[in-house]
């Protein structure tokens, strides 16, 4: 099965400086939860492995996910995959300029793998947007 959540929010702030936070991974990884810790596994920060806690009963130990921004066009848009033997994962978030501010647009897909993994993320995952929100806006701040 898989889960797809399409959600968006405005933000009182520049697409330029919405752009700074989002197209970098370890602020994307900061704000998910279920993210114990991340490591950035290249200069360009472009491939970063999470690792992940999900709380079902068949994973009894951290998952690792690596992940890889496979699109980047600044300003505007940012496209990641995530894999894993639990989970795959795709996210865009594409940041559009609205009325004084700028609108950013978020695309997750996750495959899961194992029973419960998609049960979790449809439960979890617009918790997850909003953690991702909130990072975003403190650091507009």
């Amino acid at each position: 099965m898989t889960v797809r959540v399409d959600r968006s929010f405005e933000l009182s702030a520049s697409p330029e400086r919405v752009w700074d936070f989002i197209a970098d991974p370890e602020n994307r990884a900061r704000a998910i939860s279920v993210v114990q810790e991340y490591t950035v596994n290249d200069p360009e920060g472009r491939r970063v492995t999470w690792h992940v806690e999900l709380p079902i009963p068949l994973v009894r130990k951290t998952v690792t996910v690596e992940t890889e921004d496979i699109t980047r066009t600044p300003p505007e848009y940012v496209e990641f995959v995530g894999k894993s033997k639990v989970l795959d994962v795709t996210g865009t978030h594409e940041i559009v300029e609205a009325d004084g501010g700028t609108r950013l647009e978020n695309r997750f897909v996750v495959d899961g793998k194992l029973p419960g993994v998609e049960k979790f993320f449809k439960r979890n995952l617009d918790g997850e947007l909003r953690n991702l929100q909130r990072a975003l806006e403190r650091d507009l701040r």
